[in-house]
């Protein structure tokens, strides 16, 4: 935006201003909302219009002006909607004709008038008073192209969500999912509740976690990275049927699919194992589907995914066989892995332990093509700290990801209770932190008595809202599911 233009627009507030005129009044008046008046004469025609002469009062932000002498047009939007009105030299009394030239393109107005129907076919309200509501000092960009450069659309999201009517629905569509994740748990028992954002430790996922200082208390506290562990503890207090919605925070890099403030549902179901929660999240989430969508069809980008019969069961250790010739089970240790990985012509990395080795094999040759809805199971205990063995194999633990459009959608397990078996785990995380493990899980005394109380078999979910918006509003990057997402850098755009 230039000086001269600003400096124009001050000088036209000061005259506002000067004339008695509040650019800022307190009260609106009465209106009615613009899509109410199109729901109610859109399907008018202009004769029908001009007979009954319906009256209407409207309020709404300028989008854009044109002026043809003795003829002046805005483009109002409200929520959403836009109505056009026509200003008439012939029609309007004077001083409202001549305060719509004083009007700039991202005022808010209230236009009261006459609504009819123009030789092109627009419907319209014909302006008899016009009232300032608020006088924009910025100008809106430019109407066909909007904000153009990706970064400068992020650093001012409020100007891209009013112009960008892609960006706008998917904000819509991330809301609408989850109400429709919040009614399907509800009409399951499920009882919503708030667990605590700052904790004496972190826990629940591998993550590292975000650090601030607790002044009143003097001492740190650490940003949830998930909120596993006090749901787990409302199980323990009797609360058979719990889910949270909230955000979490993981000190980790930016990606298309990646933020450190994210927003997670986590659900817990006492006497359910992680087969109840497949059934579970397949349901779930074709009813958000149908609810969004009208279908269980979902359209992302140039697939179509289709969330209709049953979704396949890939036990995690066989797909990678499957996509790399490796058998990770073969290969207990972390150099016995790289070996293997090796001579099946593949760089292993320096991942520092076994468990990241096999995941980084996972993810690069195996994620990317699990496009149709698929339940990944049966994961290594190393990779679990969390879910309870599988008793026919322990090396394995009865734990499930769901994919779609090549990423990880949610995560389940059949929730580890046993509390020797957990601080086994608890202990050998604390070694692969040791080894280098920068995401390995604390050890958590606290929670370990709360299993020491008893905690039933449970299935416990979790859910990543943002990567679901994503995929049901067909959004190419994560930060587009984010009404304001983090950016590197500061200042404007």
């Amino acid at each position: 935006m230039s000086e001269q233009e600003r400096a124009a627009r001050r000088e036209r507030l000061e005259a506002l201003r000067g004339d008695g005129i509040d650019p800022y009044p307190a009260r609106v008046g009465p209106r009615t909302p613009i899509a109410e008046v199109r729901r109610l004469h859109d399907d008018k025609d202009e004769e029908s219009l001009a007979q009954e002469a319906p009256e209407a009062a409207v309020a709404g932000r300028i989008l854009a002006q044109r002026s043809f002498g003795k003829l002046a047009f805005l483009e109002l939007l409200e929520d959403g909607t836009r109505l056009q009105v026509s200003v008439r030299k012939a029609e309007a009394p004077p001083e409202v004709f001549a305060f719509a030239k004083r009007l700039d393109v991202g005022d808010f107005v209230r236009v009261a008038g006459v609504v009819w129907r123009t030789k092109k076919g627009e419907l319209t309200l014909d302006a008899r008073a016009i009232d300032l509501l608020a006088k924009s000092l910025r100008p809106l960009p430019e109407k066909w192209h909007g904000l153009q450069d990706v970064e400068a659309r992020y650093r001012q999201r409020h100007l891209d969500l009013l112009v960008n009517e892609e960006a706008r629905a998917i904000a819509i569509t991330r809301s609408r999912v989850v109400t429709a994740v919040r009614s399907f748990l509800d009409r399951r028992g499920f009882l919503e509740v708030e667990t605590p954002v700052l904790q004496n430790l972190y826990g629940g996922a591998a993550a590292r976690p975000f650090v601030t200082h607790h002044n009143a208390l003097d001492r740190d506290f650490y940003l949830r990275i998930s909120d596993e562990l006090f749901l787990k503890r409302l199980v323990v207090a009797g609360f058979d049927r719990v889910y949270e919605i909230g955000r979490n925070f993981r000190n980790e890099g930016i990606s298309r699919k990646h933020s450190p403030e994210f927003t997670m549902l986590e659900c817990y179901q006492a006497y359910a194992d992680y087969r109840d929660m497949m059934d579970l999240t397949q349901e779930m989430l074709v009813e958000v589907a149908k609810t969004v969508l009208g279908g269980s069809a979902v359209p992302f980008g140039e697939q179509r995914i289709d969330l209709s019969g049953e979704w396949p069961r890939l036990p995690m250790c066989e797909a990678i066989r499957e996509e790399t010739g490796v058998d990770v089970l073969a290969a207990p240790d972390l150099e016995s892995l790289r070996e293997a990985a090796r001579a099946a012509g593949l760089a292993p990395g320096d991942a520092p332990t076994w468990a990241t080795l096999v995941d980084d094999l996972f993810s690069d040759h195996v994620e990317p093509k699990l496009v149709q809805p698929t339940f990944l199971t049966d994961h290594p205990a190393e990779l679990s700290p969390l879910a309870k063995r599988k008793p026919e194999d322990p090396r394995l633990v009865e734990r499930f990801e769901v994919y779609m459009a090549g990423f990880e959608i949610g995560n389940a397990f059949s929730e580890l209770n046993d509390p020797d078996d957990q601080r086994a785990r608890f202990e050998e995380q604390h070694a692969a932190a040791a080894q280098g493990d920068e995401e390995a899980h604390p050890m958590d005394e606290d929670y370990l008595r709360a299993l020491e109380q008893g905690l039933p078999p449970t299935g416990g979910l979790g859910i990543g809202i943002d990567r679901l918006a994503m995929v049901i509003g067909d959004a190419p990057n994560l930060r587009e599911t984010i009404l304001f997402p983090h950016l590197r850098g500061g200042g404007e755009g």
